[in-house]
Order: C-alpha cells, then structure tokens, then sequence
C-alpha cells in the first residue's frame, strides 16, 4: 500500500499519521495528548516513545542505524522471533529470527476511549517465510501508546504441528551515564554469563550494575524490573507478562566500535533489559493455540 492508502485507511487526525520516515521507510508517527512515539512498519518496531513532559525519550535509537529492506533496525524495540539468539539448528539462519528485518502490515489504529493510541500490525506466514521455517503462523503486535507503552507480541499456531519458539522484546533504553545506572528486581536469581565465556550459571548479588561487557541472560525473574538511571534522574519501570527469562545487554566499548551502525560511545547511553523467552524457556505452541509476551514501560521519576 502507497503512503495515501495507508493514511485513508488508518490515519486518525490530529494523533496518528503514517508518514515516509528516514530511507523511506514507512512510518507511524502519534503525537496524542499522552505521548509521542513512532514506530517503524517496516520490522514491526517501535522507534521512539517520550511521554507528555519528558525531556527525554525512554527508547534509545542510533544515529547509525540502518533504514533499509533486509536490515534491522539497531535501537528501540525490535522482536525477536521464532528464536531469540543463533539460528537454533545451526543452518545459518540469521540471529534473533526473521521479522525484525522486512516489512509488517497495519492490521489497524484505534483512538480508545480514554486517549489512548492503539496499534495492530502483523505477519502471516507466506511460501518465503516456510523456507526459512516452515511453520504456519500469524503473528501480531498490539501497541498501545499512553502515558506508558505497553507491547504484547501474540504467536498463533495457523498450521496442524505444534510449534515451540523462543522470543524477545529486546528493548534498547536511552540512559543518561552507564555508570550511574543499575537494574533492580533481578537480586538472586541465576543468570547465564554469555559475555563471560558460555553456559555457566552464576548468581546476581544485588543490583546489575554495568562496568564492562554485558550479555546476561537471567532465569526465573518477577514480572517487574526497573531500570534506576541516576544521570537522567529518572526510572523506568518494566512489567511483563508471559517469560521467565529477562537479558541484560550493554555492549561495551570493544563491541561498539566493532558494530558499524553504532557511534563508538553508545554503550554508555544505551542499556538493553529484554523481557523474554530465552535458553530453556521454551514456548509450545499447539495448532489453533497461542501466546502473548507482554511488556509494559513506564518512567517513573526519583
């Protein structure tokens, strides 16, 4: 569909439009009297999400990224899925799975009855997409634009097999100062080290604070976690729905400088905290069955 066909069909005026972002790339851009926020059409993704009287948005986005077919987008919200992670049968397919690099529908737009914004876009299985997994699948994204964001990711199961899939929200967060921010809620649950050599468990002790290369995936976590950014003065507060799993990712210097669509510095204003469905949290999918992974983010201030 053009620009002008979107727009008749979905444009709610005044709050939402669907505009030509940067590489021309269809965008949804919603200015409401809650928030401001843009999503990407193509990857499913939301780009930006900045309350009414914040100065700063709570997603973080590179001025690097890559705005073109077949590329994804590195920064705000992309998804991950069927598989979070390498290819898990090893056949080279690309990390994190195959939606978060082509283009998704708008399935539809809403004005809710309380302000606020809702968005539905989606992806259905086609003959390309069983060639990379061959499954029957229609997949949709619910987003709903308030004074907090709330996403909720929903796998149905088209086909007559079950199907298990691994999945993330792999949310990348604008932070003031890394060394002033920390990660509450995850104090004594086991965690995967990925960035300290492979599958051994350890133990977090406190806060996640990040002063090096971290790639953490953290087993049997609460559904709130909190991100305590002391340089913005602000917290952002996660709960989700559906995981057991949560990541914690930053980069570090060595990583983003080797990453072309990353400025050298970014890991120390970006931090990932990942509501997932990740390692052994595996989810079974039964024909005619599905299920959500739902998160939900909101700035909290000191």
């Amino acid at each position: 569909m053009t620009l002008e066909q979107l727009n008749n069909q979905y444009k709610i005026t005044g709050q939402l439009e669907i505009i030509a972002g940067k590489g021309g790339l269809p965008m949804i851009q919603i200015k409401s009297a809650k928030a401001q926020a843009l999503i990407s059409i193509h990857a499913g993704q939301v780009l930006s999400f900045q309350p009414n009287g914040e100065s700063e948005d709570v997603l973080f986005l590179s001025s690097k990224a890559y705005y073109q077919d077949g590329k994804a987008i590195k920064g705000g919200a992309p998804i991950c899925w069927p598989w979070f992670g390498a290819d898990p049968e090893g056949k080279g397919r690309p990390g994190h799975g195959f939606v978060r690099n082509r283009r998704w529908n708008v399935v539809a737009t809403e004005k809710m009855g309380n302000g606020d914004i809702k968005v539905t876009l989606g992806l259905d299985d086609t003959p390309e997409t069983r060639t990379i997994w061959p499954h029957s699948f229609s997949l949709r994204q619910e987003i709903v634009i308030s004074d907090t964001l709330s996403l909720s990711l929903i796998t149905r199961n088209t086909g007559n097999q079950k199907f298990s899939i691994t999945q993330a929200f792999h949310t990348y967060f604008k932070i003031g100062n890394i060394a002033q921010a920390q990660v509450l809620g995850l104090e004594g649950c086991d965690y995967i080290d990925k960035a300290g050599g492979g599958n051994a468990q350890k133990q977090q002790l406190g806060a996640v604070t990040i002063e090096s290369e971290v790639d953490r995936i953290y087993l049997g976590v609460g559904n709130i976690l909190t991100i305590d950014d002391g340089a913005l003065n602000r917290r952002i507060q996660i709960t989700s729905q559906g995981n057991k799993t949560a990541v914690v990712w930053n980069p570090w210097e060595k990583i983003a400088k080797e990453m072309v669509d990353l400025e050298d510095t970014d890991y120390q204003r970006l931090l990932c905290v990942e509501t997932t469905n990740a390692a052994d949290d595996i989810v079974e999918v039964a024909p005619d069955g599905e299920c959500r992974l739902i998160a939900n983010y909101q700035v909290i201030r000191n």
